[in-house]
């Protein structure tokens, strides 16, 4: 029997992306001391930055649990119709994967959602993705030439495990955050030092981002986002078990259960699909488009805002209402529950939540930041 049937586990899909996403400021290290416990040898913020980015470790598995509570108001067809108990989780809930890793060609996530399970693995050149809701399964043969290259195995932007929302916020790291440590802490039964991103700027929503760093191995254990003066963190990506030995190779075996619809993508897709990553030409391209479009960041480091159009909807050639036009329609329902406000700057519509606000505006614009809506305000008006 393949392992993801014995062993299902429930979702994980990490709103830490979205709050470690609108961090746009980091710190510079400095040489502040780690008041650790005695058993650990001090460790100073750079160093342990320097630890967490050489960290390296030949495999590991273990349970990680996602936790949120971002305060959020309830809204219509968030709160209910299918799929609902897992967007609420994402806001308001508790999630936990299994995740399994000996190598960048040996991994595997599994998740579970209300509706069903999915699976993603890869062993060496073979990469499946099982979705138990429609019995269906994909099936990606890795090109040598793309070999070195690693899939997500999760929408582009979401972590799929507390390194790659460490990873995010550490990404981030600029003169507009202080850095220091807290000392020892325990996650998952191990050791770990405490890493602490603050920002600068008293007008951002996020208190502190803390990162929980195992002693031994130096790989993040778990990450905590704190929205401003509150005691728990809004939200929380950590271990809660975690082996560091190279998981047995049946882990990584996958058979499609009798009955699945698989899907074989071509070379040329499977191509596009690794190519993801842009070039630095590419991406200067994108933000001449995006600029073109409309879109911008008014404001530096965690108090920046982002302003963009808000999707159209469009219609097939037999005047069918698209995915998109029906996303859009969806779109509009939750809009229209928001609170009506208006100033200087227009009007629109506001929601508000313990990390971020976001303002819709009458004329077709989104704004988005980890900021109170004064700030939305202020960058509306420009």
């Amino acid at each position: 029997m393949s392992v993801f049937r014995s062993r299902p586990a429930l979702r994980w899909l990490v709103p830490a992306a979205a709050a470690v996403a609108v961090i746009g400021g980091g710190a510079a290290a400095g040489t502040i001391v780690a008041s650790a416990d005695p058993s650990l040898p001090e460790r100073s913020a750079a160093q342990l930055l320097v630890d967490v980015q050489n960290a390296k470790v030949d495999g590991f598995s273990g349970t990680v649990v996602q936790t949120a509570d971002l305060g959020l108001p309830s809204l219509p067809g968030v709160t209910s119709g299918a799929g609902s108990a897992d967007i609420m989780k994402l806001v308001a809930g508790s999630n936990t994967a299994r995740v399994w890793y000996a190598g960048e060609d040996k991994a595997r996530v599994a998740l579970m959602g209300t509706l069903g399970e999915t699976d993603v693995i890869r062993n060496g050149s073979d990469v499946w993705m099982w979705r138990s809701a429609d019995s269906s399964a994909t099936h990606y043969k890795i090109p040598a030439d793309k070999a070195d290259k690693k899939p997500a195995a999760l929408p582009t932007g979401v972590p799929s495990t507390p390194q790659e929302a460490a990873d995010a916020a550490l990404a981030a790291i600029d003169p507009t955050t202080a850095v220091t440590t807290t000392g020892a802490a325990k996650v998952a039964g191990r050791d770990a030092y405490e890493l602490v991103l603050t920002p600068r700027d008293t007008a951002s929503l996020i208190g502190q981002v803390r990162l929980a760093i195992d002693a031994e191995k130096h790989v993040p254990l778990g990450v905590d986002v704190y929205a401003k003066n509150a005691n728990d963190p809004a939200v929380r990506v950590a271990f809660q078990q975690i082996t560091f030995k190279v998981p047995d190779a049946e882990q990584f075996a996958f058979n499609p259960p009798e009955g699945t619809k698989v899907t074989e993508p071509s070379a040329a897709d499977l191509a596009k699909e690794h190519d993801k990553a842009i070039t630095p030409e590419q991406a200067k391209e994108a933000e001449k488009q995006a600029a073109a479009d409309g879109t911008k960041v008014v404001g530096t480091g965690w108090t920046s805002v982002l302003v963009a159009k808000m999707p159209a909807a469009g219609d097939d050639k037999a005047g069918a209402k698209t995915g998109a036009d029906q996303a859009a329609g969806q779109l509009d329902a939750i809009v229209g529950a928001l609170p009506k406000i208006s100033g200087s700057w227009g009007s629109g519509r506001l929601l508000t939540s313990a990390l971020f606000s976001a303002l819709i505006t009458d004329d077709g614009r989104i704004l988005v930041g980890a900021v109170a809506p004064e700030k939305l305000y202020e960058a509306a008006g420009k």
